[in-house]
This record gives structure tokens, C-alpha cells and sequence, in this order.
């Protein structure tokens, strides 16, 4: 144990107070959806068993997640590869189930990557040639694609690119050339402006690449009045619901589109609904604001870590709950394509939201001991 009063005066309070109020918006949503009063009762015990796992993490030197990132990454890997032995749940092999709970190990493997890539990049932090070279970026890369192409396969590609935002946000902090950045949007690029031209040969080329159930979402994504009653029936029902709440909301007592069930998992994907819904404009930018100040207090952490891989690690964290943000947001509005990834801190779910809370211990034991000396 290595917790002392100086510590605790470092420690980020507001931080803390911004999760209670994401608890006191997870709990209005989700007992405004469907699901009803009941499942809200259950994730406040989450939250409960959420505070205590932040705390428990502050009791440790964070130097110690940077010994053990490797084992941490390993141990993640093989839930990762175990998890193809277990049974389909809802079209996906991303579940152990544990009888009263479902685990879900895409989940804590986030902060695994973040801590093994974060200890790989900080070996470099002092090299001032450090990614010069396209080949510099391959350790990196094959730390992050291995857990998403595990990902990738259960098939699960909400949290798969969610990779992408923790890889994207850990290089820009860490210091890629500007012309590696120019390099993948070409290549991004490419890959759109190639997938278009194959698309004349649907039949034989294009839906051996892409799958046409695949295909069929992002189609009723961009125009969802194509299957109204079938895959675009969500999306419309999403931004029915939404639109209805005008600026003030029908309230959070009110019966309503979503606590009739007409906004499918409303207690989970589509919460932000649920809430602009029963809030009205008014209630869903204050959940948007809180989770802005979140991520800048983060952010000023990471600027006043005392060592490099304290800075990669909150660089990582910050761009994992930004593109989750923007992605679950998004796509409840047809600004981004349905994925299922969760609102963090909001989404009923044990396992995505008890690691998000281990996240942020992480995160504030990182901040409340900035004065330690850099370590090698």
C-alpha cells in the first residue's frame, strides 16, 4: 500500500464528481427505457462495486501497472483466444458467461493494451529520432492489432475500432511525423476509393470482401427509409424519439417512445436516446458537457504526469472514451454508423463498466502522485 494524505490532496475530485453525475443520468436513462426501474436498481449496485474498484486502485503505486503491463497484456490475450470455446450470445462469441453476470473481456483488455503500449512507447520517450521511420511504428502496431483482430473475428467491430482511437490518440502524443499521419489518409483513402470501384462487381468480388449483411447495414444507415420495419426500424425510432424531446423533454416521469420499448435496448446502445428523449436538448447537452470536462481533466493530467508512461496511459484513456463518446452519440443521431458500443459510464453493463471505473483509478492514481521522479 503506498497511499498517504499528500497523495490524497493531489487527487482529482472533480473527477469524482463527475462520475456521480454520469451515475445520477445512467440511472434516469435506464429506468426511463424498457428495461425499466428494476435493471437502474441493479447498476447502481455496479456503480457501488465501481467505486470500490477505483479506490482499491488508487492503494497502489501506478508504477506497478508498468512491471506488470506485459503480463497484463498476455493474460488478455489468452481470455481473448478462450472466449472462441464459448457459446453464441447475441450473434457473437464475446461472453463468458458466469451465471448471474456475462464477462466481457474485450473490456479489460483495453487498459491491458493501453498499459503494454504505453510502457513500449515510453522506452522511446528520450530517443529524439523515435518514429522517424514507417518501420518504427510496427511494435506498436502489432501491440494494438493482435487484441483487435482477435476482436475483430468474435465478430465484435464497435469495440474493435476502438483500437483504432486509442492507437490514434497514444501516436499523436507520442510523436508520429507528420507525413506518416498524410500516409495512412492516403491509404484510408484508397481502401474507400477501391472498395467503390469493386462495387460494380458485387457478385464477385465485392461480397467476398464485404458481407452482404454488412453491406445491408451501412446502406440503411445512410438512408434507413429503406427497411423501415427491419434494419432501419432503430435508427428511426432512434431519431423519432430524440426529435420529440424538443428542449426541455416530456420528463423523466412522463411514459414515453422509449419506456414503451419502441427504442430498442434503450438501457444500453441507444441510452443517449432514452435521455435526450426524457431530458429534452437541455438534459443531453449537460451529459455531453459532463463528459467534455471529463476528458479535459484527463487531458491536464496527462500533461502533468511526472513520466512518460503516465502520459501515454491517460493519452490512451482519453482517446478511448472520446471515440466511444462520439460513436455511441453519433450513431443514435445517423452522424455514424450502428456498431453497439456502449455510452461509457451510462450503458447498463457490469463488465464495460467496472473497467471503465479501474480505467479512471488508473487515471487518478496517475494524477495524485505526479510528483514522483522519472523512472526508466
Amino acid at each position: 500500500m503506498d497511499l498517504e494524505k499528500r497523495h490524497l490532496k493531489q487527487l482529482d475530485w472533480m473527477i469524482l464528481l463527475i462520475l456521480l453525475a454520469l451515475g445520477l443520468f445512467s440511472y434516469l436513462g435506464i429506468s426511463g427505457s424498457a428495461a425499466g426501474v428494476e435493471t437502474a436498481n441493479k447498476q447502481v449496485l455496479w456503480y457501488i462495486v465501481g467505486f470500490l474498484v477505483l479506490f482499491a486502485t488508487l492503494s497502489f503505486d501506478y508504477r506497478l501497472y508498468y512491471t506488470f503491463a506485459y503480463l497484463l497484456y498476455g493474460f488478455g490475450i489468452v481470455l481473448l483466444l478462450g472466449v472462441f470455446q464459448t457459446r453464441e450470445i447475441n450473434g457473437a462469441t464475446s461472453w463468458y458467461d458466469l451465471g448471474p453476470v456475462l464477462f466481457q473481456p474485450s473490456e479489460p483488455m483495453k487498459l491491458f493494451t493501453i498499459l503494454a503500449v504505453a510502457r513500449l512507447m515510453s522506452k522511446q520517450a528520450e530517443n529524439p529520432e523515435r518514429y522517424r521511420h514507417l518501420k518504427d511504428l510496427i511494435p506498436v502496431s502489432l501491440v494494438l492489432g493482435v487484441p483487435l483482430l482477435l476482436i475483430l473475428v468474435q465478430p465484435d467491430l464497435g469495440t474493435a475500432l476502438v483500437y483504432c482511437g486509442i492507437f490514434a490518440a497514444m501516436m499523436l502524443v507520442g510523436g508520429i511525423r507528420s507525413r506518416h499521419i498524410v500516409l495512412g489518409g492516403i491509404l484510408i483513402g484508397s481502401f474507400f476509393a477501391a472498395m467503390t470501384l469493386l462495387y460494380h462487381y458485387k457478385q464477385t468480388i465485392f461480397f467476398k470482401i464485404i458481407k452482404p449483411y454488412q453491406w445491408k447495414r451501412i446502406v440503411t444507415w445512410l438512408n434507413p427509409d429503406v427497411d423501415p420495419m427491419g434494419d432501419g426500424f432503430q435508427l428511426i425510432q432512434s431519431m423519432i424519439a430524440i426529435g420529440s424531446g424538443e428542449l426541455l423533454g416530456k420528463g423523466v416521469n412522463t411514459a414515453t417512445q422509449a419506456s414503451f420499448g419502441w427504442v430498442p435496448v434503450g438501457e444500453s446502445d441507444f441510452i443517449f436516446t432514452v435521455i435526450a428523449e426524457k431530458m429534452g436538448f437541455i438534459g443531453a447537452s449537460c451529459l455531453m458537457i459532463l463528459f467534455f470536462f471529463l476528458i479535459y481533466r484527463m487531458i491536464r493530467i496527462a500533461f502533468e504526469a511526472k513520466d512518460p508512461f503516465g502520459s501515454y496511459v491517460v493519452a490512451g484513456v482519453v482517446g478511448m472514451l472520446t471515440f466511444q463518446v462520439f460513436e455511441n452519440i453519433g450513431m443514435t443521431i445517423q452522424l455514424m454508423p450502428i456498431t453497439g458500443l456502449p455510452l461509457p459510464f451510462i450503458s447498463y453493463g457490469g463488465s464495460s463498466l467496472i473497467t471503465n471505473f479501474l480505467i479512471m483509478g488508473v487515471v487518478l492514481n496517475i494524477g495524485m502522485r505526479k510528483d514522483k521522479l522519472r523512472f526508466d
